[in-house]
């Protein structure tokens, strides 16, 4: 169970956000859509007796450096988003800046969903894991055995090079007429065959390349493994145990706004086309829902203890180079692990499992420390605003650890 302090801020803030939320409350919960299929009804008597209760959304101010800082921030416009840090299930941190949306005037709600970007990626390494579990895949597979047809090229193509960024399929983004793509919806079908026309650009296994394609594929095996489609797989495997009732693909009908820093001013990005990215970053989420996930992936209630090792292990080749001059992170399926502190001032030397998402207007960062079970969630509605959340995540991360608080990120 989630435990809030008795003690969960005075600051006027708080009576801000827990009228927002309450008036968000009354205007209920519709159904999730995404590309003319409904994914299927929660049944929230169900889900209460299975899924562990949640914190109360109120805001919770325990972490005085992080609530200086942000409260700052916030107030000079330098940063919109949601923050949450929990130590296991106690929230030391839950605090809303900004709004969801200016041109609306609609404030920033603690359960305003965001678009988490490339953070959905691990819910795509997770079901394939989870189907693992159910005995109905094996990673490695060969992916021949589930798409069909299938390009001689992917003969040695297995599900694990899918979702560690070793398959050596042309990225998305690395293709001839991607500004098209981009903004053209499409199927899983679609893109599946828009990935067969290209060439692998490296032997599978061989190299690491940030890649969404591979997650995208990932996607057509879950719909193929599971007899469902993928959202629904999700929704059932996943959301609906966890109790993640604010958790679905596409956008919410009362999500965040995704805004740049154009010349102009802040400008809204609306045209997100999820769909291209369906297995790599269509997911929106919240705050608490994102608590919820971090506590029973790592908690062990979702995958069974060697599905989860397989999740967290590197699967990048050794001879892998360093990022930058700093050690390199490693590779799991649709998550990272590195020190990130190292890349603080003062500087901590804790690992981190973590994963960024950007995409249409968001900057994101969630963050796991296993050892003292610390999870960092920060959500950001303005895609320039990645030095900020990185930071801000560092900062939370340092205090609840006990450690000095970062300045400043290092070169």
């Amino acid at each position: 169970m989630f435990h809030v302090p008795d003690r969960a801020g005075g600051h006027p803030r708080t009576v801000i956000a827990v009228l927002a939320v309450a008036l968000l409350g009354l205007s209920g919960w519709a159904g999730y859509h995404l590309m003319g299929r409904v994914l299927p009804k929660v049944d929230q008597a169900e889900a209460a007796e299975v899924a562990p209760p949640k914190p109360p959304v109120v805001v919770v101010e325990a972490l005085p450096q992080v609530d200086e800082r942000l409260a700052r921030e916030g107030e000079a416009g330098r940063f919109m988003g949601a923050v949450l840090v929990a130590r296991g299930d106690e929230v030391l941190f839950r605090q809303v800046y900004g709004k969801a949306d200016y041109e609306a005037d609609r404030p920033m709600a603690l359960d305003t969903p965001f678009r988490l970007a490339s953070i959905s990626k691990q819910f795509t390494g997770v079901a394939l894991l989870k189907l693992q579990d159910e005995g109905k895949l094996q990673m490695s597979d060969p992916v021949c055995r589930w798409i069909q047809p299938c390009p001689d090229a992917w003969a040695p193509l297995t599900l694990s090079h899918l979702v560690s960024h070793t398959s050596g399929i042309p990225d998305l983004m690395a293709r001839p007429a991607w500004g098209l793509r981009r903004v053209t919806p499409a199927t899983l079908d679609e893109l599946t065959a828009d990935s067969a026309q290209y060439r692998l650009a490296f032997e599978p296994g061989t190299k690491v390349r940030y890649n969404n394609a591979g997650f995208n594929l990932a996607a057509a095996v879950i719909e193929r493994a599971s007899g469902m489609s993928y959202e629904a797989y999700l929704q059932t495997a996943l959301f609906d145990p966890i109790g993640m009732t604010r958790t679905g693909l596409g956008d919410a009908s009362d999500g965040a706004m995704g805004y740049a820093n154009f010349p102009g001013g802040l400008t809204p990005q609306p045209n997100a086309n999820v769909s291209i990215v369906i297995g790599a970053g269509a997911l929106y989420s919240t705050l608490d829902d994102m608590l919820a996930w971090s506590r029973a992936l790592h908690g062990g209630e979702i995958l069974s203890s060697a599905s989860y090792q397989q999740f967290l292990a590197d699967h990048a080749p050794d001879d892998t180079p360093s990022e930058r001059g700093r050690p390199r992170r490693d590779y799991g399926f649709g998550i990272f692990t590195n020190r990130l502190g190292q890349r603080v001032n003062p500087q901590f030397h804790e690992s981190q499992i973590y994963h960024t998402g950007s995409w249409s207007g968001f900057r994101n960062l969630m963050t796991y420390q296993p050892d003292a079970e610390v999870t960092v969630i920060v959500l950001s509605n303005n895609y320039h605003s990645r030095e900020q959340v990185f930071l801000i995540s560092q900062q939370a991360m340092a205090e609840a650890l006990g450690h000095d608080f970062p300045a400043a990120g290092r070169e």
